[in-house]
């Protein structure tokens, strides 16, 4: 696909110096740059590319302009970097969205399946469904009996939502992640470990965007819930009756144990282990390989496992690494000490 810089400035409301009639035909990073090609500078470290890169346009962030004039074209805006990725996304909707019921998928006669929806082959949509409009569903997906899936939704090949889950609008569902699964839940009897029905659901707000091979189980009364605008990455397990709030990002290999409260504009890092039952502020930024096993408050920043303040942590671990020769000293004085007592 071709576009003009003029059509991209339109995409992005930025201002051109240069050939606004410049055609660009794919995209490079700025340090191997293309002729007929578009990249960004958003930081200083890279302005020094205005004058020597061979991208033919370049989003550039306003405060690193200084001359009126430059070889490439430029497109002026606030943040390159932002900008640059709302430009992206635009292009992927252009190229990646269909519409239509492919051969081979199966559809209950009562599921309802809104305008413009795209369904793959061999994906499985059952009874009382609902999809909404201009949802993408790609081949070999399962949705269960009575699930709700809004408004422009993206849910890639092998990913499973079970019964009655509700996914909100402009969702976006990674290949292998299951929604709604039976919690962890099992009774201790003298024959064994009894399951417990689990009865819930998981509800997932509007623009929650989950990554691959994630598990999200369903409640075992109730709902499971992730907020709206949380971003959560590839291979976390999300356990019964979690509840997560808005705008939050949780990176790979996390898992979150039941009945756990986690606030708003929370950063929790990989590998991070969070106990059941407790109660996580916002704003609080958890280091990988955390494990976190109390309440944590507001705006608070955790490392270590368990857990504690992050300074303190820091604090503490040069003690730590210093520690076999704080050993030696402390039996050297006590040496010392019991020879003068000798004397």
């Amino acid at each position: 696909m071709e576009f003009t810089a003029s059509q991209i400035a339109s995409f992005i409301d930025g201002q051109i110096i240069g050939d606004e009639s410049t055609v660009i035909t794919g995209v490079s990073p700025i340090e191997n740059g293309e002729s007929g090609h578009l990249s960004f500078i958003a930081q200083d470290r890279f302005s020094h590319f205005l004058d020597t890169s061979k991208c033919s346009v370049i989003i550039v962030s306003e405060k690193l302009i200084d001359k009126d004039n430059y070889n490439p074209t430029l497109i002026v805006v606030k943040d390159a970097y932002l900008s640059f990725q709302i430009l992206m996304n635009l292009y992927q909707e252009m190229q990646g969205r269909k519409e239509g019921i492919e051969t081979g998928s199966s559809i209950h006669d009562t599921a309802v399946i809104g305008e413009k929806v795209y369904i793959g082959a061999f994906t499985y949509v059952s009874e009382k469904a609902k999809i909404g409009e201009g949802s993408q569903i790609y081949p070999h997906v399962y949705i269960g009996k009575g699930v709700k899936i809004g408004k422009n939704c993206k849910i890639d090949s092998g990913a499973r939502i079970y019964d009655y889950c509700i996914i909100g609008d402009n969702c976006v569902i990674h290949s292998n992640t299951v929604v709604g699964g039976d919690g962890f839940g099992f009774q201790h009897t003298a024959e064994g470990f009894k399951k417990i029905p689990q009865l819930g659901n998981v509800i997932i707000e509007d623009d929650v965007e989950i990554g691959s091979n994630c598990s999200i189980d369903r409640a075992t009364i109730g709902s499971t819930i992730i907020g709206k605008g949380t971003k959560i990455d590839n291979l976390i397990q999300i356990a019964h009756n979690v509840k997560i709030g808005q705008n939050n990002v949780i990176a790979a290999q996390a898992g979150i144990a039941g009945s756990t409260t986690i606030g708003d504009w929370n950063q929790i890092g990989g590998q991070v282990g969070v106990v059941g039952h407790i109660k996580i502020g916002n704003q609080v930024k958890i280091q990988a390989q955390s494990g976190v096993n109390s309440n944590v408050s507001d705006r608070d920043t955790l490392y270590g496992s368990p857990a504690i303040n992050y300074n303190d942590y820091l604090r503490n671990y040069v003690h730590f690494r210093n520690f076999t020769e704080i050993v030696r000293r402390i039996n050297n004085l006590e040496d010392t000490s019991k020879d003068k007592t000798n004397e």
